[in-house]
């Protein structure tokens, strides 16, 4: 919106000249983020908690001091990320860019899944929402329609908007033609339920997120200049950097939300915030052609989706488990490490992931 009304003066008044720079209105954007959340924060936990009553019921069978330390707890506090989020990318970006419009879709219509499954939870006092079928049939069809616009309405030459690009091969992309609508859809999808089973402790997820929303804005400010992405041979996505902004939004709604998740939480985002975030964080990657460098930066997503999918085949096939619990951070729960150390070694984990996911962009 700004950019629309104060950009074009930047040709008569230097100063306004500020707004036609993507770097400038990515700050822009995370501190508007960041101030919203700062200014409302508290007041819409308040509102949550009174309307919630009983807050986020808590898993019987999970680990033993969540019962007594998280009871209560008010969730859906993704609500107050996504606020967060659209006010300030609508604010900031430029709007006639179709990749944001795209994105838009997907983190808002995950929103929509998550706040219905929480909506159900707190109004029945039951950790099991609606049908996990129905849910995941809803992701899927967003996400479908989503890679398909991104494969079929964007100004990309040829087998490119099709193509799997090959982290550390020069201008490498393996097309999959048709196939790459499901493919799309299996990176969306299993990104936000990911960082879904990731969100179990205080904290742990939101700084994941934020990592990988760091790391993807500077590959997609790189993909989006053609000097750039030539000079480092990744393949060049044109309109790709006004993402930029929109995941400098996340960031700073990220960075307001921890200062009320943060151990003890005042607030948990819920399945709300887990899938929509998820949600952002694939449909980006699959928008700036780095699915595979996702998997590596998010690779805390990717480890934590993977201990509940061994768990549960190991069990079903015989009849034992793998981990004392699942997601694997429950694992380390009961084997008796305190919450803060497990969020903070996984922070830890989650940056070092994010440098490899990023070396990657040189490494060719």
């Amino acid at each position: 919106m700004l950019y629309e009304w104060l950009g074009p003066l930047g040709e008569e008044f230097q100063l306004f000249n500020l707004f036609n720079y993507i770097t400038f209105r990515v700050g822009g954007a995370l501190m508007t983020s960041l101030i919203i959340f700062f200014i409302f924060g508290e007041k819409m936990i308040n509102a949550l908690r009174s309307r919630q009553g009983k807050g986020q019921p808590i898993r019987e069978d999970g680990p033993e001091s969540h019962i007594v330390q998280k009871a209560g707890t008010p969730t859906m506090g993704g609500l107050m990320i996504l606020l967060a989020v659209v006010i300030s990318t609508l604010l900031w970006a430029d709007l006639s860019n179709p990749f944001l419009w795209t994105i838009f879709f997907v983190t808002v219509g995950f929103g929509a899944i998550g706040f219905y499954d929480d909506y159900l939870k707190v109004s029945r006092q039951s950790h099991k929402g609606f049908s996990g079928k129905i849910r995941l049939l809803c992701e899927i069809l967003i996400a479908a329609i989503a890679v398909w616009i991104l494969t079929t309405a964007f100004p990309q030459e040829g087998e490119f908007a099709t193509g799997l690009a090959i982290p550390l091969l020069k201008n490498f992309t393996i097309n999959l033609g048709i196939f790459f609508i499901p493919f799309g859809c299996f990176v969306i999808v299993g990104t936000a339920n990911a960082v879904n089973l990731t969100d179990g402790l205080d904290g742990l997820a939101i700084v994941p997120v934020m990592i990988a929303c760091m790391s993807l804005a500077f590959i997609a400010y790189l993909v989006g200049n053609a000097i750039f992405s030539n000079y480092l041979g990744v393949p060049h996505v044109p309109g790709s950097a006004e993402v930029t902004i929109f995941l400098g939004a996340i960031i700073g709604a990220s960075l307001g939300f921890l200062w009320f998740n943060a151990p003890p939480a005042m607030v948990f985002m819920g399945d709300t915030g887990s899938l929509a975030l998820g949600g952002a964080l694939g449909v980006t990657a699959v928008a700036i052609k780095h699915e595979i460098v996702l998997a590596i930066i998010g690779g805390l997503f990717v480890l934590e989706a993977v201990s509940v999918i061994v768990q549960v085949a190991s069990f079903k096939l015989t009849g034992k488990r793998v981990f004392r619990m699942a997601p694997i951070h429950h694992h380390f729960e009961k084997k008796g490490w305190q919450e803060p150390t497990i969020v903070i070694r996984f922070w830890i984990i989650a940056i070092i992931l994010a440098l490899v996911g990023l070396s990657t962009l040189k490494l060719r």
